[in-house]
């Protein structure tokens, strides 16, 4: 089995909170043997958009670790950005058949958020990525 190669996908809207997620990302992708690449996009939303495009592009990823950070605020934006970036994800998932931790946390909060992001608490960036190794690994055994 070869080495396994993710694309790290950071919307840096909250960069001290993504910051520690992808500390917890790259700490289980090492711990998993594989290799990464890192981009970053604003927000959320964007997320979708752009593994559609990694996926479509020349090189090639065995998997995608997508990070984010929703706090909710006063308006109702927080649920369309919640329910529209797991919706993309998803979408790719099953219709692109590809593999994707998602470790966009949703959450009322900063408190929350931290308490999410924090390798040493909930690690949330580490169970996506721990997640995309995963499939990637059920996707080598189911494919051959």
């Amino acid at each position: 089995m070869m080495a396994k190669h993710f694309l790290i996908v950071e919307a840096r809207f909250y960069d001290e909170i993504i910051d520690a997620q992808v500390a917890g990302a790259i700490s289980a992708l090492d711990a998993g043997g594989a290799s990464f690449e890192r981009v970053s996009v604003p927000g959320a939303l964007e997320i979708p958009g752009a593994i559609a495009m990694a996926s479509r592009g020349h090189k090639i990823f065995d998997g995608y670790v997508a990070l984010g950070c929703v706090i909710r605020g006063e308006t109702s934006h927080y649920d369309t950005v919640c329910n529209e970036s797991a919706r993309g994800l998803m979408e790719l998932s099953l219709g692109g058949e590809l593999v994707i931790g998602n470790g966009i946390i949703t959450v009322e909060n900063e408190s929350q958020a931290w308490a999410r992001a924090d390798m040493s608490r909930k690690d949330k960036g580490g169970d996506a990525a721990r997640a995309a190794l995963a499939m990637a690994a059920l996707k080598e055994v189911l494919w051959g």
